[in-house]
């Protein structure tokens, strides 16, 4: 029985694939592919928000932990400012795909909250605080962003990104979610909501 002999790779199918992979992994529309199939992801329900406390409870010494923020306006505030409330604090940056996958979820939580007893505070770790205000401007984002204006606190601190931590009305962390995760549910709003109750 005879078989065809296989074709030969040419040139111009490495330089093909090499071009491929250089735009799916150097490019916006390759950071915007990936992001897209991370919001795919989150869609699913794998990776939806846990809703029971899953840190043990952290104060600063006056009962609030001490972060100095810079809002979009060019403010210093003190994240103290929200005590009374729930504070959802996510850490992201411009540069981070599951950072960005996650963000129409939240926006949606945002709408859907009451601001009166829920805080957000998306900080940005871009160096360049603009970009982020930048960014949440052209994609119609209304949750407010900040940046740090300050060392951030130890309680805070984390290696990877996205990292979301929920407080409680007292200061006290009361959740802590490294990674990117779906918040646009209504088992993760009866979670906040039970928190400020």
């Amino acid at each position: 029985m005879e078989t065809s002999p296989k074709k030969p790779t040419t040139w111009l199918q490495y330089v093909l694939m090499a071009g491929v992979i250089l735009i799916l992994f150097f490019t916006d529309l390759g950071s915007s592919i990936r992001t897209g199939v991370q919001q795919l992801v989150l869609k699913t329900g794998v990776k939806n928000a846990p809703t029971t406390d899953a840190a043990p409870a952290e104060t600063a010494t006056d009962g609030y932990p001490a972060l100095n923020l810079v809002d979009a306006g060019g403010n210093a505030i003190s994240l103290s400012r929200f005590k009374g409330k729930v504070v959802f604090l996510n850490q992201w940056a411009t540069w981070c795909p599951p950072c960005k996958a996650e963000m129409p979820a939240i926006e949606r939580l945002y709408q859907s909250l009451d601001k009166n007893k829920v805080a957000f505070v998306m900080l940005s770790l871009d160096d360049e605080f603009a970009t982020a205000r930048d960014f949440a401007k052209t994609r119609q984002y209304t949750m407010p962003v900040f940046g740090l204006a300050g060392p951030m606190p130890q309680a805070f601190e984390t290696s990877s990104i996205p990292t979301t931590i929920i407080l409680k009305p007292d200061g006290q962390v009361a959740q802590r979610i490294e990674g990117m995760a779906n918040y646009d549910t209504d088992e993760f709003r009866s979670y906040l909501t039970s928190l400020y109750k």
